[in-house]
């Protein structure tokens, strides 16, 4: 079972506009729909993949009760933990004069220390079930920051992979107790070596520092539409992503981690994980809007995905 968990989720809207005018009404049409978040995007794109997740979030309000109707529409199981607040909600405007796109994204309603631990007791409660544990996107006021930390100690308890796409010192924290599989990009990488910049030259040593120390098993940063590095026990690559022509990047990289979800659910080897991830987001980018991947373009892009192992 893959447990995904996903602590702000969101209703996704997606509109297109000729040209951003400032002072101006304008017009939006093409108008979207969809239900997100980090783990959310993951259970979904797990489902396209032929899968099963299981998700697990807060939700709240008219939005809170469209978002579970359309996840019991998809078919994806799961557990809302019902909070006071409305499930927010996030805006994209395409501008199809310059297929340029613009996310307004809302911070999310502060979870109470109340529903908070309801949460994470029914996290608690399932973990015997996981052979995986998600945890992707942001996380709202309430949330406390060793909640990484402690999912992490769950995860050990039950014998899970834990999977963290996340930044910032809740994850600083979460190494503490050791993850399986970390997705950070270059900018979240130095962040989390506290170093305003990194290159692609440091991410070698940085990340043998931080696989050497026991924080985690394998570590793929991302690299957008030039692909990934990987690293882990004995494997040091470039994940060379084939070229497209992108329409949209959102949930690209949700995409990529449910990829390596996925392979990782089927024991593939460290390279396959990470080049399908790869394959996954790349896919992800041919469509518009608030569309993830479909399963036959992530096939056909797998096949494309070069590797080339570099020097440990």
């Amino acid at each position: 079972m893959i447990i995904t968990i996903t602590m702000n989720p969101a209703i996704d809207r997606c509109v297109s506009v000729e040209k951003m005018t400032p002072e101006k009404k304008m017009r939006c049409v093409q108008e979207s729909l969809e239900v997100g978040g980090g783990g959310i995007n993951v259970s979904k794109a797990i489902k396209e993949l032929g899968g099963l997740s299981y998700a697990i979030f807060p939700s709240g309000g008219e939005n809170g009760r469209y978002f579970e109707e359309i996840l019991a529409d998809k078919d994806i199981p799961h557990t809302a933990i019902k909070v006071a607040s409305n499930t927010r909600e996030n805006l994209t405007v395409v501008e199809t004069a310059s297929n340029l796109e613009y996310r307004f994204v809302m911070p999310g309603h502060e979870l109470s220390s109340t529903e908070f631990d309801r949460c994470f007791s029914t996290i608690v409660m399932l973990s015997p079930l996981a052979d995986i544990m998600v945890v992707s996107g942001s996380t709202p006021k309430g949330v406390p920051d060793d909640f990484y930390l402690r999912l992490a100690e769950v995860a050990r308890k039950s014998n899970a992979l834990l999977v963290i796409d996340a930044s910032g010192k809740s994850l600083k924290l979460a190494l503490e107790a050791g993850t399986y599989l970390l997705k950070p990009n270059l900018s979240e990488l130095a962040s989390l070596v506290n170093k305003e910049n990194v290159d692609e030259e440091e991410v070698k040593a940085i990340g043998q520092d931080i696989i050497g120390k026991g924080q985690c098993k394998m570590l793929v940063v991302s690299l957008g539409k030039r692909g990934a590095i990987l690293l882990a026990d004995g494997v040091y690559e470039e994940i060379e992503a084939p070229p497209v022509q992108r329409v949209s990047t959102v949930g690209a990289g949700d995409s990529m981690v449910a990829g390596m979800v996925w392979m990782l659910q089927q024991k593939k080897s460290f390279s396959e994980v990470a080049r399908f991830g790869v394959a996954c987001g790349t896919a992800a980018t041919l469509n518009s809007g608030t569309q993830l991947f479909h399963k036959r373009d992530v096939y056909k892009l797998y096949k494309l995905v070069k590797t080339k192992e570099l020097k440990l």
